[in-house]
């Protein structure tokens, strides 16, 4: 038997932000099974055969949101109010409140619950335009209960249209049976919980939260130490309430990222540059917490360091599941330009996941994750919040909206 071509098929005269930059004439993009074959300008592609699937619109990479929290049980709208009446999220952690409610509500959920649970906030994603997700544990805080949540994400990879990593977060907080012993947690989550989730395949990353209400530097470092022997990247929740040194700490051990970095400074931003940590930008949860400390984004710019954006759709302190709405909150909270919040869920992102030879830019080889939008120009997707103006999604090579 013959082995049939694949069928070529063909975006004309698309207005193209590859990813870095928009294209200043009308672009082609040709694609052949679930690969970009080719990128060229319009008035190149004269001789180019194939299936016209669309003819002029805006086009960008497939979103990408790589900092998520989408696998959980529970609700917490109650802390929500106790925010607004004046509670800290320090307060309601210290209380047994915060991330330890989820932990409760996830440990007593089932996988088919969890993943009841999570998947219409994947598909929320999806009808906004991502393709790629990252999905973390890190409400279990048990072997067993932390393996359930990365293979609920692990299941939700399988049975949607979307590119899921997953990162194990084991040490996110302290569990109520460690109070008062972070040490011996820590060495369950190095001896016991990586060891566990590196055999079963279950994580393509590894996190930490390195901060005063969590983990101190030398025990995240303890974890990072565990990751690398067990050959999984690493990133960290770091500088999100006060200055203690995990992204340094994260730069020395070439992670992937730092995320939150509110209260990032010049040494730490000077060491993520080198090791090309991206700094991860997380408006969400600044607008929800009521943070008034903007991550020093002019330092970030001065030193190169690659800014990406993502929602940290969580129950607790970024409860939106909507990463359109990041761009335009990027822009309006962290002064972030159009091009650089677009930038931050396309390129960068792919580079916080460790994904940036596999998806993030349309350019020929990469995957052909796309999206075509119902838009004037690029910049308008910060400019506006405003759904529905997603028309095509396509996903490895296949449209899926």
């Amino acid at each position: 038997m013959t082995h049939q071509p694949e069928t070529r098929r063909l975006w004309q005269n698309m207005t193209l932000f590859d990813g870095r930059t928009v294209h200043p004439e009308p672009m082609t993009v040709a694609v052949c099974g679930e690969r970009i074959e080719r990128v060229c300008p319009s008035a190149a592609a004269t001789g180019l055969d194939g299936e016209v699937m669309a003819n002029g619109g805006v086009m960008t990479p497939g979103l990408i949101d790589c900092h998520t929290h989408l696998v959980f049980g529970g609700r917490r709208a109650d802390e929500f109010e106790q925010r607004l009446e004046g509670a800290s999220y320090e307060d309601i952690a210290r209380a047994g409140g915060g991330i330890l409610s989820t932990v409760s509500a996830t440990r007593m959920a089932s996988e088919d619950d969890l993943y009841a649970q999570a998947r219409p906030r994947l598909e929320a994603l999806m009808h906004d335009g991502v393709t790629t997700v990252e999905i973390k544990s890190g409400y279990g805080l048990t072997t067993r209960d932390e393996m359930k949540m990365l293979r609920v994400a692990r299941r939700l990879g399988r049975d949607l249209p979307v590119r899921v990593q997953t990162t194990f977060l084991g040490a996110h907080a302290l569990p109520p049976e460690f109070k008062g012993n972070a040490d011996g947690y820590i060495d369950l989550v190095c001896s016991e919980m990586i060891p566990a989730v590196a055999a079963a395949e279950l994580a393509d990353a590894v996190d930490v939260f390195c901060e005063g209400i969590a983990f101190s530097v030398a025990q995240s470092e303890r974890v990072f130490q565990a990751a690398q022997a067990h050959g999984l990247p690493v990133k960290a929740h770091a500088e999100q309430l006060s200055n203690l040194g995990g992204s340094a700490l994260t730069a020395r051990y070439k992670g992937l990222s730092a995320d939150h970095i509110e209260w990032l400074d010049e040494p730490a931003i000077k060491a993520m540059a080198e090791a090309g940590t991206v700094a991860t930008l997380l408006p969400g949860a600044f607008y929800t917490l009521r943070e008034t400390r903007v991550p020093p984004i002019d330092l970030l710019r001065q030193y190169g360091v690659p800014m990406a954006v993502a929602t940290d759709g969580n129950p607790g302190s970024s409860p939106i599941f909507q990463l359109t709405l990041m761009l335009h909150m990027a822009c309006t909270l962290f002064r972030l330009t159009p091009q650089e919040v677009l930038q931050g869920v396309t390129v960068h992102a792919a580079q916080a996941l460790g994904l940036q030879h596999e998806t993030g830019r349309i350019k020929t080889g990469l995957a052909a994750d796309f999206c075509i939008w119902d838009l004037e120009a690029p910049n308008e997707l910060a400019y506006a919040v405003q759904p529905g103006r997603l028309t095509q999604r396509v996903f490895a090579g296949q449209e899926t909206l």
